[in-house]
């Protein structure tokens, strides 16, 4: 049995996926933004205390980068789903 509140037409199924990579980008956003805070506390620790945080600080600059590539292409696929909308 088929949901009622399932999307039917193409511009349903248009606007549906234009709110789900919105929402993909701006999670994309939430995590650059948690790593690149968490990386400036580190670097206000010690010298002591930033080599012990040094594993974690390279596993998180690691995290960044890959964050913020996926985002780029998030925002391409929200892009192109844009696009496609009817305004």
């Amino acid at each position: 049995m088929e949901s009622s509140t399932a999307p039917k037409t193409r511009e349903e199924i248009l606007a549906m996926s234009l709110d789900a990579r919105i929402q993909e980008v701006m999670h994309y956003q939430i995590n650059i933004d948690n790593y690149t805070i968490a990386l400036n506390e580190i670097a206000k620790l010690s010298p002591e205390e930033q080599a012990e945080m040094s594993e974690f600080a390279g596993q998180l600059r690691t995290l960044l980068a890959s964050e913020k590539l996926e985002q780029k292409k998030a925002k391409i696929m929200l892009q192109v789903i844009q696009q496609q909308v009817p305004a």
